[in-house]
């Protein structure tokens, strides 16, 4: 199950990683990020079938109905929580229990093991996501096993093959989070437009993770196509579009980003790339796992049109592992073998305890409460906090 769109298509391409004989059912967690139907069709692209959304109870009663051996909690972090430790607790038989993060997952974070600790199976996807998260169970405690998946969209052939005619578009990927200022958002559309200018022959492509009035797993302050509105800019300077990256990317001369999973999908399928440095290479701006990567590059880069290649002895250490290496469904196998013999000893979750039942009760709400009601709500407390701070 998932609840947005980053964690849909991650959860869609890793099921199909399942060894044969295995029979999997992909749906939809109702939450306020809930993917639209258009994303939901994007990041299963391919698959036979559009996954249902599902309530918590209907989600519920899909899991009594199926009987899984195993369930795979791709959801962001607090519904991983709330699901593995109230919705789906009980389950008879106990299924054994996923979880994992979709993209670039350097440096380990607490927080992230704190939300799977009731996990019993959490998937990564670097020889050093494994160390580092590895590190932070045994200080931390709780949890189950760290397990290692080359990202399922990397694997050979995954979405590989060429679209017909020239390579003569350059992609950018956007990212919800970063960066965050307007200012340095305008920044990039004004480069990407100078590249437009020069180049007349690419076709210079924004490409959204969501339309204006979709939702994403997180939110975006400040909307590329918005801004470039704001900005005046010319209709047929740049392109903005969602869909498919893969699509997108088979059309590619060029991709840049200033931190996107959407990388190591250039990478994979030899497109020419940048990760932009101007705002910083950190944790916060999700990019520090390109350190000395080789496809760091500049603003002024890009409006030249200079894209990199990555270097190799990076790629080997970081996501482009061999995949013979890849143990997360010998792990698995065992772990169904456990339970199914009554053997399996449950992942302990961090979270249990009265502290933390506020927050149980916040992220119950968001599975539980339909989205429009559960906004109104939002709204309303907004206009009491800022009445009783009038009042003084």
């Amino acid at each position: 199950m998932a609840d947005s769109d980053s964690y849909l298509k991650w959860a869609a391409c890793l099921l199909g990683g399942l060894p044969p004989g295995c029979t999997a059912e992909l749906t939809v967690i109702r939450t306020p990020i809930t993917p639209s139907p258009a994303q939901i069709r994007a990041a299963v692209s391919g698959s036979a079938a559009e996954p249902p959304v599902l309530s918590a109870r209907a989600l519920r009663r899909t899991a009594e109905r199926f009987r899984p051996d195993a369930v795979l909690v791709a959801c962001t972090g607090p519904v991983v929580d709330i699901l593995t430790a109230e919705v789906l607790a009980g389950l008879s038989p106990r299924p054994v229990f996923v979880s994992g993060l979709p993209g670039i997952s350097v440096p380990a974070t607490e927080k992230a093991w704190l939300f799977r600790s009731g996990c019993d199976l959490f998937v990564l996807h670097s020889g050093r996501e494994v160390e580092e998260f590895s590190e932070v169970g045994r200080r931390l405690g709780g949890g189950g096993q760290v397990g290692l998946a080359r990202l399922p969209f990397l694997r050979p052939g995954a979405d590989a093959a060429a679209a017909p005619g020239p390579r003569d578009r350059v992609v950018f990927a956007t990212q919800a989070k970063v960066p965050r200022r307007r200012g340095d958002r305008e920044r990039i559309l004004l480069a990407l437009a100078d590249l437009a200018g020069r180049r007349p022959d690419l076709d210079v492509v924004v490409k959204l993770r969501a339309l204006a009035d979709e939702r994403q797993t997180h939110n975006e302050r400040h909307h590329y196509q918005r801004l470039w509105q704001d900005l005046g800019g010319s209709p047929g300077a740049l392109r903005f579009e969602g869909g498919p990256m893969h699509e997108h990317l088979a059309r590619a001369a060029g991709f840049v980003t200033v931190s996107s999973t959407a990388a190591l999908e250039a990478i994979a399928l030899g497109v020419p790339l940048l990760v932009l440095s101007d705002f910083g290479v950190s944790a916060e701006m999700i990019n520090l796992v390109f350190e000395g990567s080789g496809v760091l590059g500049t603003l002024d880069d890009l409006a030249e049109g200079r894209f990199r290649t990555p270097d190799e002895a990076w790629c080997e250490a970081n996501y482009f592992h061999g995949g013979g290496e890849d143990d997360w469904t010998s792990r698995l196998v065992s772990l169904v073998g456990q339970a199914r013999s009554g053997r399996l000893v449950p992942a302990r979750s961090l979270l249990d305890g009265p502290q933390y039942a506020a927050a149980r009760r916040r992220a119950r709400l968001r599975v539980e409460v339909p989205p429009n009601v559960l906004r109104v709500g939002y709204r309303a407390k907004r206009r009491m906090r800022r009445y009783l701070r009038a009042l003084g």
